[in-house]
């Protein structure tokens, strides 16, 4: 039962977040991960950047992590940024145990109410927001992602902004 209210509420909330955001666009963010650094869009400006929402209960979100993590690591020093941002957790130490656990290797931030407002809505989990080099929202996937879905909209994004 409190899962269930805890999921409701939210749901509310990202609902009330989509509404702040116009046309599913962000101009910026700005997340605090579980070892205290700051993460700002424009620090990330020539980079690929992913925000995945995503939740330890949630199937699909664990299926994606292992390429997650792959993405991150082969191209992390190069063109990509991936920041997780956790949501419906128990606690900060579950989180860093599970982070542990999976080998999770990119910057993790504890979703709350502040952090979700950033955005529009999250209401299928996963669900990630891929910004281009330029910090511009170009795609906002719901569900699982792979990684060869992720390579393939980069190499696309790529050709598309030496245009």
């Amino acid at each position: 039962m409190w899962k269930v209210l805890k999921i409701m509420l939210l749901t509310t909330v990202l609902c009330l977040a989509q509404v702040q955001s116009i046309a599913g666009e962000v101009k910026t963010f700005e997340l605090r991960d579980i070892s205290g650094k700051k993460h700002v869009l424009q620090d990330y400006r020539g980079k690929w950047v992913l925000v995945n929402f995503w939740a330890t209960w949630c199937p699909p979100c664990l299926e994606e992590i292992p390429d997650l993590v792959a993405l991150y690591d082969a191209r992390k020093g190069k063109d990509v940024m991936v920041i997780g941002v956790v949501i419906d957790y128990d606690t900060e130490q579950s989180v860093s145990k599970y982070v542990d656990e999976m080998l999770m290797t990119y910057p993790i931030v504890l979703g709350d109410e502040k952090s979700i407002a950033q955005f529009g809505s999250a209401e299928v989990l996963p669900t990630t927001y891929i910004y281009s080099p330029r910090g511009e929202l170009v795609k906002v996937k719901r569900g699982l992602l792979t990684r060869q879905y992720l390579e393939d909209l980069i190499a696309k994004g790529n050709q598309s902004l030496k245009r």
